[in-house]
């Protein structure tokens, strides 16, 4: 590991201009490729405290052996220079953007002397002409297949093209009329031409002219009597219809947008974008994003924009380019994408309507992608049998943990403690086995604060283990129960089954299955704290460890440095779906208490009014104030209510407790007609 002083510049070396530098390792290869609109400012940031420097900032710093810059000069010039270093060198510490998929297109061969219609994938061509990205080849081949029938463009490939050419006779698309036939001449080169241009001019979303004008000539056959012309006509009108209702319109027309959405966690981030061009969702597209550059939201949508944009000189750049969050520098990304359009690109993040309505249906497609991806690599069961080998390796487990129980607490500021506890067994959740814990520590004395962390967390291993001894010595009590040593068994002669089964029930105890391993949220003070709680309990046949999430470092018990496995890892992506599953269940019951809080009752300090009978109350007299109206015999006449419990009722309400005879008149609110006399008969 490097020392970044060593290499630190001088001072008065770094111009204070812009530019572009290039951090590289021992071994001469380019490890980090960055911009700066002061290359003095920005190559000062790196070589400060390394102790404050993002964690994977200070292994780059330390990784490297050498900087060296570039001045430029504008800010658009060093964002292009930026960009094709990135490619060039492929840096480690850059963030990497890899396709979910390999998206087709829908390509015509315009630098062609014939153009062809066909789905393309991979990199693009010059002089081809690309629609899309589709989800799906035969979405293409549907849509295309319609319009074959009002601009039949040669689809064929060249050897069957000069199969056709060499026999003077057409394929099969040529006889059955979707296809113009150039390879024998039924149409010159340059009508062709114009046919491939009016079918581009169509999907470019000019669909009007076009169905307009197959109508003009349905209409014009009908009334010369041509009815076999005007019923092809009605069908290539109705083609056209089905291929224009295929694109579901979001926006007005001759809108043309790429909308962007990404949803993020430590390690990872989703990006979805869906290409809008005239007003209609003519694509989509996604991405998963390693995240191993020390990089922000906006500095993540600044290098989406580059690799979007800047991988295929052929790719269309929209009027508007819609972001969840602004570049990090927003006017030279626009200023860039405005250099590659030839026209002026808006470059915004939407805040309402139609737009904002839309970005936030991309964004959800974000959100459920990185789930997906996240879910896809835990549910393989060759990944879930790697993902157990490993971490049985990496925590010396003399078995593979395939009953795993992942802890986490969660409050606010202190208040409503929570903790959750998830159970993973062979690698894939088992929510039957999720439990919730209502933390019941005192508060700290002489402060209105609850336990920290780490003990709260000793309240919540501590009850879930200490039913676990108590069940676990029942069982043995009942195993030995026939006096001999010899297995209990029932009325039948059949063996009682000890352990997790409760042998009256035959179900499953609670608490019965011990882990393999546990894994508390935190890092060195929660698993010392786990650790003590094992240890006080008597148990020792239980793993332990803890999942810090600055890091994602793996931290054993009694270890002075954690165990750090691969960012690829299949261990590590089981252990961060362990530690995110639990986060998101404690969370859950977190704001359901909190939220129940917040919508407290003046009824709850009634002393053994509980919510049963609070409910009955408030369904016979409608509200509060109805109550405190309302006289002990009205009160007590509610179902389950008695007499003492409806003058505790008043009293704590704040109410004289008042009789029939002085009661003042309550409305509609009593439980049945509400009136004193009903209640005297």
């Amino acid at each position: 590991m490097a020392d970044p002083s060593t290499y630190r510049p001088r001072p008065g070396e770094v111009p204070d201009q812009p530019g572009v530098y290039r951090f590289r390792d021992p071994h001469g290869r380019v490890i980090y490729v960055g911009k700066a609109k002061s290359l003095r400012n920005r190559l000062n940031s790196y070589f400060q405290d390394i102790t404050a420097l993002h964690p994977r900032t200070q292994q780059m710093v330390t990784t490297a052996a050498s900087v060296e810059w570039t001045v430029v000069g504008t800010e658009v010039e060093s964002l292009a220079l930026e960009y094709s270093w990135i490619k060039e060198f492929d840096p480690r510490f850059n963030v990497k953007y890899r396709d979910d998929k390999s998206y087709p297109f829908l390509a015509v061969t315009m630098g062609e002397e014939i153009p062809r219609v066909q789905v393309m994938r991979g990199a693009k061509r010059s002089g081809t002409r690309y629609f899309g990205p589709y989800s799906h080849a035969w979405a293409i081949r549907e849509t295309v297949d319609q319009l074959l029938r009002v601009f039949p463009v040669r689809t064929c490939s060249p050897g069957v093209y000069r199969r056709a050419q060499s026999s003077g006779r057409p394929c099969l698309l040529g006889y059955i009329d979707k296809c113009s036939a150039p390879c024998v001449g039924r149409i010159s080169p340059e009508d062709h031409r114009a046919l491939a241009e009016e079918f581009c001019r169509f999907m470019d979303g000019e669909t009007g002219p076009y169905l307009r004008r197959v109508e003009r000539e349905m209409k014009a056959a009908a009334a010369d009597q041509d009815y076999e012309a005007a019923a092809r006509r009605r069908d290539d009108a109705a083609a056209l219809r089905r291929v224009v209702e295929k694109n579901a319109v979001v926006l007005p027309d001759r809108t043309d947008a790429d909308v962007f959405g990404l949803a993020a966690d430590e390690l990872e981030a989703s990006v979805q974008v869906f290409h809008v061009r005239g007003g209609r969702i003519r694509g989509q597209r996604g991405w998963v994003v390693e995240r191993v550059e020390a990089l922000d939201e906006p500095g993540l949508v600044e290098h989406l924009l580059q690799q979007v944009y800047g991988d295929n000189p052929t790719t269309t750049v929209p009027r508007e380019v819609l972001v969840p969050y602004l570049p990090t520098d927003p006017d030279g990304m626009a200023a860039w994408l405005t250099g590659l359009r030839g026209s002026k690109v808006s470059v915004r993040v939407p805040q309402r309507g139609d737009k904002k309505s839309l970005a936030d249906t991309v964004r959800t497609n974000a959100v459920q992608s990185l789930s997906l991806h996240k879910t896809r690599r835990a549910g393989d069961l060759t990944s879930r049998s790697q993902a157990l080998s490993e971490l049985q390796d990496a925590v010396e487990l003399t078995e593979s943990p395939l009953r795993i129980e992942c802890y986490d607490i969660s409050h606010t500021q202190g208040s409503h403690q929570v903790g959750s506890m998830v159970v993973f067994e062979d690698g894939l959740p088992k929510k039957s086995e999720y439990r919730q814990f209502v933390v019941r520590g005192e508060a700290v004395e002489g402060t209105d604060r609850h336990m920290d962390d780490t003990a709260a967390m000793d309240e919540v291993l501590r009850r879930r283990f200490t039913r676990y001894v108590a069940e676990r010595d029942a069982a043995r009590a009942e195993t030995a129960r026939a006096g001999d040593g010899s297995p209990a068994v029932d009325d039948d002669g059949v063996p009682l089954r000890s352990g997790p089964v409760d042998p009256e029930t035959g179900r499953a105890r609670k608490f019965a299955y011990p882990p393999q391993l546990v894994v508390v949220d935190g890092g060195q003070p929660q698993v010392a704290a786990a650790r003590r709680v094992l240890d006080d309990l008597g148990i020792d046949e239980v793993a332990l460890i803890g999942l810090a999430k600055r890091l994602e470092e793996v931290w054993l018990p009694g270890e002075d440095f954690p165990v750090v496995l691969p960012r690829t890892s299949p261990a590590l992506y089981l252990l961060q779906h362990l530690r995110d599953e639990s986060h998101r269940f404690a969370i859950s019951h977190h704001r359901s208490r909190r939220a129940k809080a917040m919508t407290r009752s003046v009824l709850d300090d009634v002393p053994g009014l509980g919510p049963t009978r609070q409910a009955a109350l408030l369904k016979a007299f409608g509200s509060v104030k109805n109550i405190k109206a309302a006289s002990v015999e009205q009160v007590a006449a509610v179902r389950g209510i008695g007499p003492r419990t409806a003058e505790a009722v008043l009293e704590s309400l704040g109410t004289p407790v008042a009789t029939d005879d002085d009661a003042t008149d309550a409305g509609a609110a009593g439980p049945d007609s509400g009136t004193t006399e009903h209640l005297a008969s």
